[in-house]
């Protein structure tokens, strides 16, 4: 039996702080997540769990609750009902005498800080070099010492591709450049997890194929992942799993060869039928 940070491993399970049992080898564990925004039920009763070094992509229709999903995981939207783990802790919430309180703010940063995030658009600051919006976080929220941050994303940006575009601004890039810019960025922070929502689809299409390879590149190195994407080539050669949503609720799960190839409910039948 082992303790780390409050939280006990024993028998392939996990004890949290909270007295929940959890996978040992799953990061990210969701249990009955849903989401409103006002009447509208937007999650109806998540349930799934990511396995550490494990790539799951989630598919479906525009207004299937996909990237909805994504933004709970690390709390940028507040669940309706259920829980929501990363690494063992609870996101955005403090369990006492069976009640959830939300964190303050600060707290809810540094659990945000363990995950990165990469949104359909690329979100740089224009103002800042793109070394400057890789180094911006590290420095100014882990207090890492400049030249430090600056050398790790020099390497960050090399493994991207992009190590001669350093001291250029976002104005002056492509879009595939400034998304594999946003991807260093969100790895500067050295998260154990990191979430795609739809990362190319902003992009003009002889620019995915650039992003991508970063992405199989992450995937090779074994970072868990959570990706959101229409990209279903890719969901098959890098996917571990894929999950189909529609309406709110996972529909079907399993590994993409079993989903794509042979998929069992109706409505995934007819939404593939329609994307491959």
């Amino acid at each position: 039996m082992a303790e780390e940070n409050g939280v006990t491993a024993h028998d392939g399970v996990v004890e949290t702080a909270e007295g929940a049992e959890l996978p040992a080898d799953a990061l990210v564990v969701a249990e009955d997540v849903h989401k409103s925004f006002g009447r509208l039920e937007v999650l109806k009763g998540i349930d799934l769990e990511v396995k550490r070094g494990e790539v799951m992509c989630v598919v479906g229709p525009s207004g299937s609750g996909k990237s909805t999903f994504l933004r709970c995981i690390n709390h940028l939207e507040k669940l309706t009902a259920g829980r929501l783990w990363v690494n063992g802790e609870l996101m955005g919430y403090r369990q006492k005498r069976g009640r959830l309180y939300e964190l303050r703010d600060g707290e809810i940063a540094a659990q945000r800080s363990d995950i990165g995030m990469v949104f359909q658009r690329f979100n740089l600051f224009p103002h800042l070099t793109v070394l400057g919006n890789v180094t911006e976080a590290p420095v100014q929220v882990k207090r890492v010492p400049r030249a430090k941050a600056t050398a790790h994303a020099m390497e960050l940006l090399e493994r991207v591709g992009l190590p001669d575009k350093a001291h250029a601004y976002p104005e002056q890039l492509s879009g595939g450049q400034q998304q594999r810019v946003a991807i260093a960025r969100a790895l500067a922070m050295e998260p154990s997890l990191m979430l795609f929502d739809e990362p190319t689809s902003a992009l003009d299409p002889e620019l995915v194929g650039e992003v991508l390879d970063v992405m199989r590149d992450l995937a090779k190195g074994g970072m868990t992942m959570v990706v959101v994407t229409h990209e279903m080539g890719f969901a098959r050669e890098v996917g571990d799993s894929l999950v189909f949503m529609d309406g709110g609720v996972v529909v079907e799960a399993g590994t993409p060869d079993e989903v794509l190839s042979n998929p069992r409910h109706e409505r995934t039948q007819a939404f593939l039928s329609k994307v491959l």
